[in-house]
């Protein structure tokens, strides 16, 4: 099954680690150090040019990515309990 993230960008929920709300989760040191390096990394997926209100942490083959959501959290949640938003 996927999760649609918005913006035509799907993620396997068998891949996801986490689905975090970016106001909540970036004033914490921890989690401002996991996005700096995903980015220098090149592995952050920007799925909008909106304001972000998630981030959803995938690791697949051992590669991590991170993608950056339009969706609240709150949402994602629901679309994963709902079987995938589409």
């Amino acid at each position: 099954m996927y999760l649609h993230i918005g913006n035509n960008y799907s993620v396997d929920v068998r891949d996801i680690v986490g689905v975090f709300d970016i106001e909540n989760t970036t004033v914490e040191k921890c989690t401002k150090k996991l996005l700096e390096r995903a980015e220098k990394e090149k592995h952050c997926i920007y799925t909008t040019y909106e304001m972000p209100k998630s981030f959803i942490v995938t690791v697949k083959n051992g590669i991590e990515k991170v993608y950056i959501s339009q969706l609240s959290a709150a949402t994602l949640r629901k679309r994963l309990k709902e079987g995938g938003g589409f």
